[in-house]
C-alpha cells in the first residue's frame, strides 16, 4: 500500500451516504486545514480526488492522510498544485495492531519519549495520542 492507497474498511466514520462523502471529507480537512487553499474534494466509489493549492509539501501530505484515514476511502487522487514535490524528510508508517506511538517512536528513533515528535507531525491526523487504529497511516519525520 503506497501513500495514496488506504484500507477502506478502517478509519474515522464521517459519512453514512456516499453522496455526502465529499462534503464531509472536505469539511474534515478544512476544520484543521494544514495549508490547502481553494480545497475541492470529490468522491466516487471510495476514491477521493483532492484539488487546490498547497502552501508546501507538508500541507499536501497531511491533507492526503486526513482524507485517506476516513472509513470508506481506498485511494486518493492528488490534483493539488504544489510548488514542491512530496517531502523526502518524512517516512510513512501504517499503524499495526498493538502499536502505541511510544513503541513506534522507540522503534524508529530509538527513544519512546520522541512520540511527541510524531504527534506534532500528525496533529491534523492524530487528535488523541491514545486513539490510533490499525491501518491508520501517519508521517514519521526523519
Amino acid at each position: 500500500m503506497g501513500l495514496l492507497d488506504f484500507a477502506a474498511n478502517i478509519g474515522r466514520t464521517l459519512y453514512t451516504k456516499e453522496e455526502e462523502a465529499h462534503e464531509k471529507i472536505q469539511k474534515h480537512i478544512e476544520e484543521d486545514n494544514p495549508g490547502i487553499e481553494e480545497l475541492l474534494v470529490s468522491f466516487e466509489k471510495g476514491i477521493v480526488t483532492l484539488s487546490g493549492k498547497a502552501k508546501n509539501s507538508d500541507a499536501l501530505e497531511k491533507a492526503i492522510l486526513m482524507a485517506g484515514n476516513v472509513k470508506g476511502v481506498s485511494k486518493i487522487i492528488n490534483k493539488v498544485k504544489s510548488a514542491l514535490p512530496l517531502s523526502g524528510n518524512v517516512a510513512y508508517y501504517e499503524i499495526k495492531s498493538g502499536d502505541t506511538l511510544w513503541a513506534v517512536a522507540k522503534k524508529h528513533y530509538g527513544d519512546g519519549n520522541k512520540y511527541t515528535k510524531i504527534v506534532e507531525a500528525n496533529k491534523e491526523v492524530i487528535k488523541d495520542a491514545d486513539k490510533i487504529f490499525p491501518g491508520q497511516k501517519i508521517r514519521l519525520p526523519k
